[in-house]
């Protein structure tokens, strides 16, 4: 804890802001998320349709909006995309606690997913921005450690509010971005984006847009990539199944269990890792070696053993997939800054995410299909199969000299 404070200490007052703020974010958001489903089902009756289609429109809305949001962020500035994101969460959230109806549960839903869509790439863009590059990777690291507690305290704090009511969880999440919005509208520091000049908006977007659908390495790195975000979600898919499988009725107590296992492990592991990192590894070799460790995450699953076992595989896969993700995490947001050439930092993010997200839906479905097929080894051997492939592709990409940019062009850095 004394190093995590030092760390955070040696950044400036912006940076240390923002950690604080993905912690709160994540505080709210998950205090809320995951009793949204049973408060649907369970407190209003909505059929299991409904409450797929409502937990649907929240996904869809994030991820088809990062690009959007991204854009925006470059173009008016991060810190205006940062407190509009917060604002419209402090609504959706009410709106949530009170709405009754199908409409009105949709139209929160999506303005929840719209609010993450304006400020995450914003925070990404702004955080790489003031770190440097020389600090990048070690703010990056930090970062996560604040990204990684507000998971971890967030469904804990919702749990005991839920003692009242689910509306004084969505009253309390409410609060917490009511009082991030002010709070970064006061401290937070307004950078200027980037002067594009009269150019008009339209086509200086269709410019951005097109620059990056012709950026090759960027695009490569965001496939092979991909599949980081396809393992890392089965925290919430392929594990819950498993444990519904072993355990019954007592899934849920072993489902809960997981997610503070994969929380710990990553807030244990992720400043000691970056720092081996940095020393014994370039870039992209520790992403590398991340992606194959969390591809080696489901090998323990192969094995259909006795109860204990059970336990113990479920709680090494978690782990497993958390130090992989540590380990990979901030050089993975340093390559998509550096492939960007360091100018449209926010829209890059954007577009990054809306492929990771597009990637997840596309992955969760393979999964659940192989857990359909009946074959009880066959989706964790094509889990670990596709942490293979991808650290094999960013070894190939690095090898090839796709993930090292031509530096001689001066850096054009867009934060606001």
């Amino acid at each position: 804890m004394k190093g995590l404070r030092e760390r955070v200490a040696s950044f400036d007052p912006a940076v240390r802001l923002l950690m604080v703020n993905q912690f709160a974010i994540n505080l709210g958001f998950y205090m809320l998320m995951p009793y949204l489903a049973d408060h649907l089902g369970h407190g209003l009756g909505l059929a299991a349709w409904a409450v797929g289609l409502v937990l649907g429109v929240r996904n869809l809305s994030q991820q088809g909006m990062f690009l959007v949001g991204g854009t925006l962020a470059d173009r008016y500035g991060c810190k205006p995309l940062i407190l509009a994101g917060c604002a419209l969460r402090t609504v959706a959230f009410v709106l949530l606690g009170f709405a009754q109806s199908l409409p009105a549960l949709l139209v929160a839903s999506a303005l929840t997913g719209l609010a993450g869509a304006l400020f995450n790439p914003a925070v990404r863009a702004y955080l790489a921005a003031e770190a440097g590059a020389e600090r990048r990777v070690e703010a990056f690291a930090t970062f996560n450690v604040f990204y990684q507690a507000g998971i971890l305290v967030g469904p804990l704090a919702g749990l005991a509010l839920l003692a009242w009511d689910f509306r004084a969880v969505c009253a309390a999440s409410a609060v917490i971005f009511g009082a991030l919005a002010l709070l970064q509208a006061r401290a937070l520091p307004g950078r200027p984006p980037l002067d594009r000049g009269a150019e008009p908006a339209w086509r200086a977007v269709l410019a951005d847009w097109r620059s990056i659908a012709a950026n090759r390495p960027f695009l490569l790195f965001a496939v092979a990539m991909s599949g980081s975000y396809v393992l890392a979600f089965q925290v919430y898919l392929a594990l819950p199944l498993r444990a519904r499988e072993l355990f019954g009725e007592r899934a849920g107590v072993v489902t809960g269990a997981v997610f503070a296992v994969s929380a710990l492990a990553a807030l244990s592991g992720q400043l000691r890792l970056t720092a081996w990192a940095k020393r014994t590894l370039s870039g992209p070799r520790a992403i590398a070696w991340g992606l194959a460790l969390m591809g080696a995450a489901f090998l323990p699953l192969l094995y259909d053993g006795p109860f204990l076992y059970g336990v113990l595989g479920l709680a090494l896969c978690a782990a497993l997939l958390a130090w992989g993700g540590a380990l990979l995490y901030p050089f993975e947001m340093d390559t998509v800054v550096r492939l960007s050439g360091e100018r449209l930092v926010a829209t890059y993010y954007g577009a990054y995410n809306t492929a990771s997200g597009l990637a997840i839906a596309a992955g969760n479905l393979a999964v659940g299909a192989l857990f359909d097929t009946g074959v009880p080894w066959l989706p964790w051997a094509a889990l670990a199969t596709t942490g293979t492939l991808c650290a094999a592709a960013i070894t190939s990409l690095d090898r090839t000299g796709h993930l090292h940019p031509d530096r001689r062009t001066p850096p054009l850095t867009s934060v606001g």
